[in-house]
């Protein structure tokens, strides 16, 4: 070989082997994305747009706990967009497809990936489609193949085969009330790294099991649940095996896949029939013990809470109005509780709230101080609720929000009821958003929220709750809903119906 020839070949190889060590300690390049909503199908009003939070490029990664727990010398986020509205109506096509091809755009730009982590609900529903998720991630894998996809879900998602089988590895939630969203986004990130890794290609055992209940029955610091979702660690620590969970469902979306699920991800399909083992036996305990999932808290009709809380010994008693939970994409201005409240002539309580955007800008024209006469509430739910006249004094307005912000709740004293008045569907949750109105819920007899369960935060403060089982968007008797497209039979709407899971 001539002297030219040999020095030319030496530095091909150099350079070769340059950008092989480069290749090698190029950080893994994970695409992150995201469209979240949980859909009640009953309320007729759908969601738009303008009622999503939209995060796009590096407002993905900000606060985003999984993404500073990761080294950004070893992993890469490539950010997309991340689009997340409060539990409603039925999402509009349009708003699906403007927040799907604006992500998908930014996939074919997005150069080598390694992998795709998506923060998803799992209960998406979505006008003109079957189920929108499974379009979504379809119109992925045309674009990147047979990249590795991981999926964290909140575990009231309702979840079908068909989802399963688009993703490599999917997490949920494994606390209702939720306290482990940061956790089991990290865990979803953690598990797709490995697998990048490891060079892994996981698979997922999923069973479809027939129960249908509303998410107040699966609490899972209570049983059933609670001996079934401790499971799911010692689940993961059996060879070949990654992760497990157990989807509660949403019942407010009348769909086929609507119910509980579960599901076992194997590191490969080696260990598929393993995760298929454990699949079975989960769904088998769950079918066993399904008339154990039960209300944790006391129920009662409206009247019945109201009378109960005015005789309770505790100092404050929280009422959930649970037709008109606003967690479960209810409307939030129904009116029955505030109607029997005023009725029944209680002296000392607070509702929290009502939705009437038009009330409050009523009560913002009028000002601290001033007499009101108002007609509330009613006109989003129309089918449960009627308007309701009402005559009160301003107590309180909030001040003017920031720009790109509704929120501005005021508060009317009515009789002896402490009322607030919602510009938009918002749900108190915590101590914090009664802080934010000027009112402390301990310092009063009865404190009305719309919502099912009692959130962590709240249960933690609460002396004693009651459900009142109302009429609503969100109504708890699942039995008497209009269910059209839920798969049946199904429990408990088929009560006396059998069941065994299996595999073909």
């Amino acid at each position: 070989m001539k002297a030219g020839a040999t020095f030319f070949f030496l530095l091909v190889l150099a350079l070769t082997s340059s950008c092989e060590r480069q290749e090698e300690a190029r950080p893994v390049r994970v695409l992150v994305a995201g469209i979240s909503h949980e859909s009640n199908t009953f309320n007729p009003h759908p969601t738009a747009a303008s009622d999503f939070t939209v995060r796009r490029g590096a407002e993905v990664l900000e606060r985003a706990e999984w993404a500073q727990a990761m080294d950004p010398k070893e992993v890469e986020f490539v950010p997309t967009l991340i689009a997340n509205a409060r539990p409603s109506g039925v999402v509009a096509r349009a708003t699906y497809e403007g927040f799907r091809d604006a992500i998908l755009a930014e996939v074919r730009d997005a150069g080598k990936l390694d992998g795709i982590y998506l923060i998803l609900h799992g209960a998406l529903h979505v006008e003109g489609y079957d189920d929108a998720q499974v379009d979504f991630l379809r119109r992925l894998r045309e674009l990147t193949g047979d990249i590795l996809i991981a999926a964290s879900f909140d575990l009231h998602g309702n979840i079908s085969p068909e989802l399963v089988n688009e993703l490599n590895i999917l997490t949920a939630y494994r606390t209702a009330p939720h306290v482990d969203g940061a956790e089991t986004r990290l865990r979803a990130v953690t598990l797709l790294l490995e697998a990048i890794e490891r060079g892994l290609r996981p698979a997922t055992a999923h069973i479809n099991v027939p129960i249908l209940i509303p998410g107040e029955k699966g609490i899972t610091s209570v049983e059933p649940l609670k001996s079934l979702y401790e499971r799911l660690p010692k689940i993961v620590e059996i060879e070949g095996l990654m992760d497990a969970s157990i989807f509660v469902g949403m019942p407010w979306t009348d769909v086929s896949r609507a119910g509980m699920s579960v599901q076992v991800v194997a590191q490969d399909a080696s260990y598929t029939e393993r995760a298929q083992e454990e699949v079975v036996a989960l769904a088998s305990e769950l079918w066993r013990r399904r008339s154990e999932l039960q209300f944790d808290v006391p129920t009662d009709d409206i009247d019945g809470a109201i009378q109960t809380a005015r005789e309770a010994p505790e100092p404050t008693v929280f009422i959930t109005d649970s037709g008109d939970n606003t967690t479960a994409g209810a409307a939030g201005d129904g009116t029955l509780v505030l109607e029997r409240m005023l009725a029944q002539r209680v002296e000392d309580a607070v509702v929290a709230g009502i939705v009437d955007p038009e009330a409050v800008e009523t009560c913002v024209r009028e000002g601290v101080g001033a007499p009101v006469d108002l007609t509330i509430g009613g006109k989003i739910d129309a089918v449960f609720s009627r308007p309701l006249k009402i005559h009160g004094n301003i107590r309180f307005i909030a001040p003017e929000p920031a720009a790109g912000s509704r929120r501005r709740p005021v508060v009317l004293q009515v009789d002896g009821i402490q009322l607030v008045l919602l510009k938009e569907s918002r749900s108190f949750t915590s101590p914090r958003d009664f802080e934010e109105v000027e009112i402390d819920p301990l310092a009063h007899e009865i404190v009305v929220v719309k919502l099912g369960y009692l959130f962590q935060a709240l249960r933690d403060i609460a002396p004693r709750t009651i459900m009142a089982l109302t009429p609503g968007f969100a109504s708890q008797t699942v039995e008497d809903l209009e269910y059209k497209s839920v798969r049946r039979p199904i429990f408990p709407l088929d009560p006396d119906m059998e069941w065994n899971p299996s595999f073909p």
